[in-house]
């Protein structure tokens, strides 16, 4: 999708059909409203998260490969594990951090077995950090208002702020998207129903049921499962390295 959509519309068109397909779930579940005190809260979620995490996210993995993005975005669970022991009280569990450091280790050696051009600094390398930053602030403001607001209700809106926050590339998407080809669009949808609405939706489910810290660790699991996914899929046979990594992960 990003070959033909730059990186502010491909988020933004995401946000916008996420957000009405969880609009419609709200509507017809006749969900709850929240209260004014957590409006601001899930409009910032909606703002860290869910548009100026896609935003850089989007733009970093046109610059690096996506071995590296992966290597550094998941500094992110950590960030997040450090926030959530000073913000949320949450404490800073040993067992927690050394499991997030010998995963984190794991995704460095998968980053090492596949990436093309290796970790140096350059603007990609800037714009993943700064994902992995805005993830674990949008992530540490979610989870108390998870206590009294339905994670469909907070999902939704938080979305739909994050296309709020993506309207300036409203120009671009409209310039790119007649121009991109059935396939680019469709992978647009296919990223704006699975990983963002469902996704983000089941994410919500879980943070309210355990803390912060521990479910960010959980998204270590995602690079050894995309090394599985590929190799079954795209017949992309993993490096030897890239296994060991996942095994560590």
């Amino acid at each position: 999708a990003s070959q033909h959509l730059s990186p502010g519309a491909l988020a933004l068109g995401r946000l916008t059909i996420a957000s009405v397909a969880l609009g419609s779930i709200v509507l017809w579940r006749r969900e709850p409203l929240p209260g004014r005190r957590d409006v601001a809260s899930i409009a910032l979620v909606g703002l860290f998260w869910f548009g100026l995490y896609n935003i850089a996210l989007n733009a970093a993995e046109r610059r690096v490969d996506a071995g590296t993005a992966s290597m550094l975005v998941n500094v992110g669970p950590i960030i997040l594990a450090v926030l959530a022991g000073f913000v949320l009280h949450e404490g800073f569990p040993r067992r927690l951090f050394a499991g997030c450091a010998v995963a984190l280790a794991g995704v460095a050696v998968i980053a090492t077995a596949t990436s093309d051009q290796g970790l140096e600094a350059s603007w990609g390398a800037l714009l993943c950090l700064a994902a992995a930053v805005f993830y674990a602030v949008g992530v540490v403001v979610q989870k108390p208002v998870l206590a009294r607001v339905s994670p469909l209700m907070l999902t939704w809106l938080a979305c739909t702020f994050g296309a709020v926050v993506c309207l300036p590339f409203a120009f671009s998407l409209g310039q790119q998207l007649p121009d991109a080809p059935a396939s680019s669009v469709g992978w647009m949808v296919y990223l704006a129903i699975a990983p963002m609405a469902i996704g983000f939706l089941t994410w919500g489910y879980a943070l309210a049921r355990t803390t912060a810290g521990r479910m960010g660790s959980i998204t270590y699991l995602v690079p050894p499962i995309a090394i599985v996914l590929g190799w079954l899929l795209l017949g992309e046979t993993p490096p030897g390295l890239a296994i060991v990594g996942g095994a560590i992960c």
